[in-house]
């Protein structure tokens, strides 16, 4: 059977390319999304049209109860997991940090940190009821080195916190086997940056990126699935800048 892999937030952007290139390794995914249905099943369309198995579950990971849903739903459909990838996450709009809703900070911390710990801690329970020794990589930002002044000081903080959580949760977990990582993209050529409002953020950053441009999602996917093979085996509570030299 092939080795099952949750990414959250899934349905576009790095989370579809970091399912595609899993699917394309040898494992049966599941496409987390929480709104955008057509594109979590496009994603697992294609998926399938390759030979290899995927399926779209619904579910808000900021929410306790739903991420033992999603969970629940995985094990039932594909089986138990061996790889968890923590995609999801939101940014709110660009705006310096008084001029941001305290409703958007409490929304990005809840799904990008408490979304985080919830999914962790479900795949650590599915681990250890079938004795794997499972792989989880959180997605963090180079925002959480920088703090993103003037543009989202809440979302570098939630995304700080994933990095140190990670840290923790890699020592504690260290002795049954199970490996925590994160991978902190730079700048990317995703929807996020629409999605906060500025369009024509990735020719505003482009000049100031060592590299000259923007990642792609497939060039994150690729450092995620690095740390999720067995060539990082020895790697743990470890988070790999891509950020084109930033």
């Amino acid at each position: 059977m092939d080795k099952v892999m949750l990414v959250t937030g899934a349905g576009r952007g790095i989370g579809a390319a970091i399912a595609r290139q899993a699917a394309a390794s040898g494992y049966a995914v599941a496409v987390n999304y929480r709104v955008d249905e057509d594109a979590a099943q496009a994603l697992v369309a294609a998926i399938r049209s390759t030979g290899a198995h995927a399926v779209a579950i619904q579910a808000d990971v900021g929410s306790q109860a739903e991420v033992a849903q999603l969970f629940a739903r995985i094990e039932a459909e594909l089986g138990p997991p061996a790889a968890l990838v923590n995609n999801a996450g939101i940014t709110g709009r660009i705006a310096p940090f008084m001029d941001t809703d305290p409703a958007t900070i409490e929304a990005v911390f809840r799904t990008n940190v408490y979304g985080t710990m919830h999914c962790c801690r479900a795949a650590i329970e599915a681990f250890r009821r079938h004795g794997t020794r499972g792989v989880i990589v959180n997605l963090s930002s180079l925002a959480a080195a920088t703090g993103s002044p003037r543009e989202y000081v809440h979302y570098a903080a939630s995304k700080a916190a994933v990095e140190s959580f990670t840290l923790g949760l890699a020592r504690e977990m260290a002795p049954e086997g199970i490996r925590v990582c994160a991978v902190a993209p730079g700048s990317t050529l995703t929807g996020i940056h629409a999605a906060a409002g500025e369009p024509g953020r990735p020719e505003r950053v482009a000049p100031a990126i060592p590299l000259g441009r923007l990642a792609t999602p497939d060039e994150i996917a690729a450092a995620v699935l690095w740390m999720l093979s067995p060539a990082a085996s020895y790697v743990t509570g470890t988070t790999l800048r891509c950020a084109g030299g930033l």
